[in-house]
């Protein structure tokens, strides 16, 4: 009975669907990341004062913000190809002799059969994931934020 159905099906089971899942799932951890660096840059550019002119200002309020950035895109990329083969090969070979050797007569068949069934099955595979990071401005409410502390504090 030939393996062909059976290495099918167990291509078509290939886990392509928790492929996608686990690469949603990283980008989604990614992100939270870099915008809890974001932030960690934020709190620090708040703390960190620089002697500037008249007075000493913190980083924020001399106009430094941090940078924000966003996955835009995210891309799978499979390529399969699978080959099977299978081949079976027969053959039957006979021969006879017969002979008369010193006045006693002889006879002799032969008779050569072979069978063989070969399988070979070769798979070739190529992936690649990739995403696509982009740098954002600061959040519309965080400016606005940024603004009304800075007015606050030059009343």
């Amino acid at each position: 009975m030939s393996k062909t159905p059976e290495v099918t099906r167990s291509l078509l089971n290939a886990p392509l669907p928790r492929v996608i899942e686990r690469l949603g799932a990283s980008i989604a951890q990614a992100q939270a990341e870099l915008d809890g660096n974001s932030i960690a840059i934020a709190r620090e550019m708040a703390s960190t004062e620089v002697e500037f002119g008249d007075g000493d200002y913190t980083l924020l309020s001399l106009g430094f913000t941090p940078s924000f950035y966003a996955f835009t895109e995210a891309l799978v990329e499979a390529k399969l190809s699978f080959s099977m083969a299978e081949t079976r090969q027969t053959g039957v070979e006979a021969g006879a002799e017969g002979g008369v050797v010193g006045g006693i007569g002889f006879f002799s068949a032969s008779v050569d059969v072979s069978y063989a069934r070969k399988f070979s099955v070769s798979s070739e595979g190529t992936s690649s994931i990739s995403a696509r990071l982009v740098s954002l401005p600061p959040p519309e409410a965080f400016t606005e934020v940024l603004r009304r502390n800075m007015d606050s504090e030059n009343e």
